[in-house]
């Protein structure tokens, strides 16, 4: 049966074993996606060694997100002056702490006191400084993750209904969520760490060259021979991450179809296969997790081991020139901690790279969302008294240029009139649903509503005067009563409960403990098909549409639930304009007009009894269903 707001566009049906590949690969690549989206949280996230994801177009999305600093001026003021004041602080104790040692060895005990007091309220200080950093930080980046979130909802609630056919939620989901909370994650953790690291540098060096520039130009050696080291173990260590993430996102990958499709694994008798497949995959991700935990553990001690050489190096020749007298005795212990603080701040820069890269590429990605055009919402004339008469005139229309659809397609539906809309799957009978509710704008020709072109109505009235119930009903997480009332939040209890009893689905909400205010948890997974149909023709009825579109809805039930769903379906079309689109010639036999669909055009039209008398495509489907006549 074609659908509705499916994922894949109607008439792009795919064979079986396409679909189970396709299946496959979108939810190993929805697992990669989830898998690459975590940056600085592990050695291999794109923070540090993982792959970085990049922009195409750094300097105006870069532009874009400023707008959204702009908004919170004084939050990054504030941020801005705390990072100032942590990175002032850090570059004065070790200044304070070398004037401390001189006074040790110049036995000068009163500067000693009033120095370790400095040193002391310095300290507290920085740490006071710290915290109102993070603080600054975390709001402002929530401040800003909010107006973008809010500014992606409300274009999402606002995107035409082919942009969603044609992206997978998946895709929409992780805009949303993973790209939205990258750039939250740097501009709460990295945003603060470059503008102290860029200042500590520049800090750093500025002081060290005041103090003894010789014994800067020696710790320059040191510092290169780290960024050299560090450069080369990261290229090693970002191919076996890299490869490290691919195997997670196969392995959870493959446990997600196991786990969705074991019934299916089970029927067919395949657990042994799928556990090969599975511990092949998990032995080649420990080994390369193996290598990769021993290359990320290494990591440290190399780091270190370069740094105690550079200290050695700072020492021995900070003793001779304090032999010299060139320097004091505090200026060297000065000097090691500044060299310290200058290695590190050269570490963090290059890992906040990757992190920043990742979160312009997820703002990127989030603005494409956003830059798309909005639905269509021209029109501007009222539809508040409508009969319900309902023309195509000469409709073509194609999905994808080129793959046309329907064509010359001409029907006229008196008001109150019961058309049924038959054919094989794929002859265009949901197409013509999509073109009536402005889902899709026709290629030629126009659609009619009481005389009056579709596109110079006001859309929300037309779809306000029109309601649909879909074979795949969905259920939110609401209660039954809240479901109903989806339709109408501004309608009594009695007006729905009214709903419930011509839907024939009132006496089963009242044998529920709490009635109407049940709660449906995993969007009414535990209802049965035919129930949640009988709440989705409840929520057709309480709307009381003028036009009423009714597809598949009893193709996937019983036939005593079928009967359920006829005779509410009979109320439900009472002095309505209704348009069927059905398989099961059973539920259209009582139809004013049937509509035979076959690729595109219009075979056949006429009564059951009509066509059957024509002996052409109808009369062929019918023999098909109830004669046993072989397809």
């Amino acid at each position: 049966m074609e659908k509705i707001n499916t994922s894949v566009p109607a008439g792009f049906e795919r064979r079986p074993e396409e679909k189970a590949g396709f299946v496959k690969k979108e939810i190993k690549q929805a697992v990669a996606q989830t898998v690459s989206f975590r940056p600085g949280r592990g050695p291999g996230g794109p923070g540090r060694f993982g792959e970085v994801e990049k922009a195409e177009n750094v300097k105006d999305t870069a532009k874009r997100l400023l707008h959204y600093f702009s908004a919170a001026k004084k939050q990054l003021a504030g941020l801005i002056a705390a990072v100032v004041a942590v990175t002032l602080l850090s570059l004065a104790a070790p200044a304070m702490q070398g004037s401390a040692i001189d006074c040790i060895k110049d036995h000068d005990w009163p500067l000693l006191y009033r120095s370790a007091c400095f040193l002391l309220g310095i300290f507290i200080m920085n740490v006071g400084a710290n915290l109102a950093q993070s603080l600054l930080a975390a709001r402002l980046s929530q401040s800003i993750v909010r107006r973008m979130r809010h500014d992606l909802f409300k274009k999402i609630d606002n995107l035409p209904i082919p942009y969603l056919d044609s992206h997978s939620n998946g895709d929409i989901m992780s805009r949303m969520t993973n790209d939205v909370e990258n750039v939250s994650t740097t501009v709460s953790q990295s945003l603060g760490s470059l503008v102290s690291g860029v200042l500590t540098l520049v800090g750093t060096v500025a002081i060290m060259f005041i103090y003894c520039w010789q014994l800067t130009l020696v710790t320059m050696l040191s510092v290169i021979l780290t960024v050299l080291v560090t450069n080369k173990m990261s290229k090693v260590m970002r191919k076996v991450y890299r490869k490290r993430s691919a195997l997670q996102g196969e392995l959870n990958g493959h446990s997600e179809e196991m786990i969705t499709g074991y019934r299916s694994i089970v029927a067919y008798n395949k657990q042994g296969d799928v556990t090969e497949e599975f511990n092949a995959t998990s032995d080649a991700l420990a080994k390369v997790s193996i290598k990769a935990e021993i290359l990320g553990g290494s990591m440290g001690p190399v780091m270190n081991c370069i740094s105690n050489i550079g200290f050695v190096i700072v020492a021995a020749f900070g003793g001779y020139f304090a032999y010299t007298e060139l320097i004091t005795i505090g200026t060297i212990s000065a000097f090691i901690i500044y060299a310290k603080q200058f290695s590190r701040p050269i570490n963090e820069i290059a890992q906040l790279y990757g992190s920043i890269q990742t979160a312009v590429a997820g703002a990127e990605r989030v603005f494409a969302l956003m830059d798309h055009p909005d639905e269509d919402n021209t029109g501007d004339l009222p539809l508040k008294e409508t009969r319900g008469e309902i023309s195509f005139r000469h409709v073509d229309f194609s999905y994808i240029p080129g793959k046309q659809v329907l064509y010359d397609f001409n029907l006229d539906i008196k008001p109150g009139q019961k058309i049924a809309l038959v054919g094989a799957t794929g002859s265009g009978k949901t197409t013509v649903v999509n073109l009536l509710m402005r889902f899709y704008p026709p290629d030629a020709g126009e659609i009619l509503i009481d005389g009056v072109n579709i596109y110079d109505l006001k859309r929300d009235e037309l779809r306000g005067n029109t309601a649909i119930v879909l074979q795949d009903t969905f259920l939110f997480s609401d209660t039954i009563g809240g479901n109903i009332k989806y339709a109408d939040r501004n309608a009594d209890d009695e007006r729905m409960k009214n709903a419930a009893r011509l839907s024939n689905i009132s006496r089963y909400i009242e044998r529920q403990p709490e009635g109407y205010d049940t709660w449906l948890t995993h969007a009414g997974e535990s209802l049965s098909h035919g129930q949640r149909q009988l709440l989705a023709i409840a929520r057709a009825v309480l709307k009381d549409p003028k036009i009423l579109i009714l597809d598949e809805a009893t193709s996937s039930v019983d036939t005593r639930t079928e009967q359920k769903i006829q005779d509410a379906m009979v109320n439900l079309m009472k002095n309505r304009t209704s348009v069927i689109i059905a398989h099961r010639l059973s539920t259209v036999r009582d139809a004013d007009m049937i509509v035979v669909m076959d690729h595109g055009r219009v075979a056949e039209t006429g009564t059951h009894d009509e066509l059957l008398a024509m002996g052409g495509v109808y009369s062929a489907l019918y023999q098909t269903q109830f004669e046993g006549k072989a397809t």
